[in-house]
């Protein structure tokens, strides 16, 4: 389903990605393994990470699992990631997520922080 080069791979349009843009592929559940991500967010000097997708309890709580694990500062959107499963593993992910690996916020509430930042 997510072979590289497949069409569940493919980059959706909406996204607008260009060919300047850095592209990982992802192979596992945690973008983290198997790929050069970390590697590439070092060298940019990156700590702070937000996170968006789908599957929430799955993919995206794997990734951000992984990144507070080596050192990285992870922020989940909430409204900006869902899963097809049910209700509570959205919740039990949530929780787990701000309890232990992380912060969880909303894109307006990330939003209207980088715009009061950029006023002083």
């Amino acid at each position: 389903m997510l072979e590289r080069g497949s069409w569940g791979a493919c980059i959706i349009p909406e996204l607008d990605a260009r060919k300047v843009d850095i592209h990982v592929d992802k192979h596992r559940l945690s973008g983290f393994w198997d790929n050069e991500l970390d590697a590439i967010l070092r060298r940019m000097d990156v700590t702070t990470l937000l996170f968006a997708g789908v599957n929430l309890d799955r993919c995206v709580l794997a990734t951000m699992q992984d990144a507070a694990f080596i050192g990285y500062d992870p922020i989940l959107l909430e409204d900006c990631s869902a899963t097809s499963s049910p209700q509570y593993c959205s919740e039990a992910a949530r929780f787990l997520l701000r309890l232990l690996y992380g912060f969880v916020t909303t894109s307006r509430a990330v939003l209207a922080g980088l715009k009061q930042g950029g006023s002083r």
